[in-house]
């Protein structure tokens, strides 16, 4: 029953409320909906794909300290890797009743996952590799991942611009972001003889790091709602992301003063309300685009 509770914390399924925003941001976009598709590409990504590389990380990291959603991690067992193993099995076998191109992106997925924590590779290791491959895998590769799910289009259309700028958006917002999730882990990290980027720029460096990009992120989704949307949205999008704007400067004031604040509670507090806000705010994009879309039929 232990064994039970603690594989059941480790697959940490309400994390993937986090990895939320790029789904619907993919959805927002896609024009060719189908309710059975929309739910089975959501459940296979947020409750199986997604779980399963927690589960399969938390097994080869073994963290004692606190890592997402949990505070106190349970002791893993063997019985963890097998689970992580049947969930990604799961999640390929549902994505290959959507498609064949969609199976393989999910095999492809979870590999890349895998190499962040696998000790033969261990990403963790690499500061910059990791970074990268976090960024683009969570980023656009999720992001195409999805919208060929979604969509029953050609693979041609699914690699067209419209799609793939967007996706790199995501992936520079993730770029930006990712450090962030590392800045409370220094020194089980070090002790682990792992090197995240956070580590290398240090906590305020990653402060100043998140801002930079952030900025450039913001304005790079600027520059795409008015250039292919409309300058509502692109309002929108910023109104949406104050909360998380002042809630990091505020912390960022925090830590300047007091290092100690860069810890578990503030980190959670800064990833859960930028996912509050992200997933509003493309539910909002999302619901404008479909209304705007019938008025045009």
């Amino acid at each position: 029953m232990n064994s039970a509770i603690s594989i059941l914390k480790h697959l940490r399924i309400p994390f993937s409320f986090l990895l939320m925003p790029v789904f619907l941001f993919a959805l927002a976009i896609s024009g060719n909906l189908s309710e059975t598709r929309i739910i089975l590409v959501f459940i296979i990504l947020h409750v199986l794909i997604y779980p399963a590389s927690n589960a399969y990380n938390s097994y080869f990291d073994k963290d004692k300290g606190s890592i997402g959603l949990l505070r106190k991690p349970p002791p893993v067992s063997i019985g963890l890797y097998y689970t992580s193993i049947i969930f990604d099995f799961l999640g390929i076998a549902l994505a290959w009743i959507i498609s064949m191109e969609f199976a393989v992106l999910v095999f492809i997925y979870g590999l890349a996952s895998k190499a962040y924590s696998h000790p033969g590779i261990r990403l963790k290791k690499r500061p910059w590799a990791g970074w990268f491959v976090a960024g683009f895998f969570q980023g656009l590769f999720t992001f195409f991942m999805t919208y060929v799910g979604i969509n029953d289009f050609s693979l041609e259309i699914s690699l067209s611009w419209k799609v793939i700028f967007p996706g790199l958006l995501t992936s520079l917002f993730l770029w930006g972001s990712y450090p962030m999730t590392q800045v409370y882990q220094h020194e089980e990290d070090s002790e682990r003889g792992d090197k995240t980027l956070s580590i290398v720029l240090g906590i305020k460096g990653t402060f100043i790091f998140t801002l930079i990009v952030f900025l450039l992120a913001t304005l790079s989704f600027e520059y795409y709602f008015i250039t292919y949307h409309s300058k509502e949205i692109a309002v929108a999008f910023l109104l949406f992301m104050l909360p998380t704007v002042l809630f990091f400067m505020i912390w960022f004031f925090r830590v300047n003063r007091n290092e100690e604040k860069a810890n578990f509670s503030w980190t959670m507090g800064l990833n859960f309300l930028s996912a509050i806000c992200l997933n509003a705010f493309f539910i909002y994009f999302f619901l404008k685009s479909s209304h705007l879309l019938q008025l045009n039929m």
